[in-house]
């Protein structure tokens, strides 16, 4: 496997002073040739001007050190709900939100975004799948970019829209915006919704035949902490889990899968730096059975 075939990264922080440019100084430290982040903080809609960011200066950075900016994506805030319209004004705040938040993706010079589906409180899963796509529509006919949505499969808990193939399909289906919809394949989730995982082909099969590998836009890389089909989403460290090394590496090994970014949403016990040796394991295919112990 040629190494610059390897688009593989973690969802990085974003902070003052140095912003973007931290961001981006990060990911080379780390040896990541694609990664993820907010564009503000993910448990509130407030959001720090694009100005005040560093993306020009991360731009330049990024551009010296030959990074492919098509693998870097953005992650939209969990908090962000399109498949419940019970109340219209919240429902429309989500939408607003979403229309500045393609922009700001935009303003960064990038043109993928991670979004959870959404929780059908109160509705059936089909009125939420409805939901979501009418949210979307509104989102992608005022927002003005070219940037594109990845809609995330989910574990299926409470009432989690997008737990299987099947319903991500319906809400693209019933969009008037289909070619701007793609999806993002979260290890970790479709392990506790009940797919399974290690067996790639047979998942890819049912990938292609759903929705065509061109709408993978995005791999979350994560092992989990629960049994296949537990529904909770309790992410866990590369190995550590009941997915395991062998099956993740598969993933990133995997040509059908060379030009797709995997993105690694572990736990960062007490250091964030695991990722740098999560990385370094993925890519070299050697497991270290107690590399975690020096972080703890």
């Amino acid at each position: 496997m040629a190494a610059k075939r390897l688009f593989l990264g973690s969802h990085l922080p974003m902070r003052a002073p140095d912003s973007y440019l931290g961001t981006c100084h990060l990911a080379l430290e780390y040896g990541e040739t694609a990664f993820m982040f907010y564009t503000g903080a993910p448990q509130n809609t407030r959001r720090v001007p694009l100005s005040r960011l560093k993306i020009k200066e991360g731009r330049s950075f990024l551009a010296d050190h030959a990074f492919p900016e098509s693998k870097i994506v953005v992650h939209a805030p969990y908090i962000v709900n399109l498949a419940a319209r019970s109340d219209p004004l919240s429902a429309e705040a989500a939408v607003s939100f979403l229309v500045d938040e393609f922009r700001r993706v935009a303003g960064f010079g990038l043109t993928t975004l991670v979004l959870h589906p959404g929780s059908a409180t109160g509705e059936t899963p089909q009125e939420g799948i409805r939901n979501v796509a009418r949210g979307l529509d509104e989102v992608l006919e005022r927002d003005g970019t070219n940037v594109r949505i990845a809609l995330e499969t989910m574990a299926g808990k409470g009432h989690e829209i997008g737990r299987n193939f099947k319903e991500i399909a319906q809400i693209i289906s019933l969009s008037k915006n289909q070619g701007r919809i793609g999806v993002c394949l979260d290890t970790c989730h479709l392990n506790d919704a009940g797919e399974d995982v290690k067996d790639l082909d047979g998942l890819l099969t049912s990938f292609e035949e759903t929705f065509g590998l061109r709408k993978l836009l995005v791999i979350h890389l994560n092992d989990s902490k629960n049994q296949r089909g537990s529904h909770k989403d309790r992410h866990e460290n590369i190995g550590y889990g009941t997915i395991g090394f062998s099956t993740l590496e598969k993933w990133v090994g995997d040509p059908r899968l060379a030009d797709v970014p995997k993105i690694l949403e572990t736990p960062p016990a007490n250091s964030i730096q695991t990722y740098k040796k999560e990385i370094a394991m993925l890519r070299s295919g050697i497991y270290d059975p107690k590399w975690r112990d020096r972080f703890l």
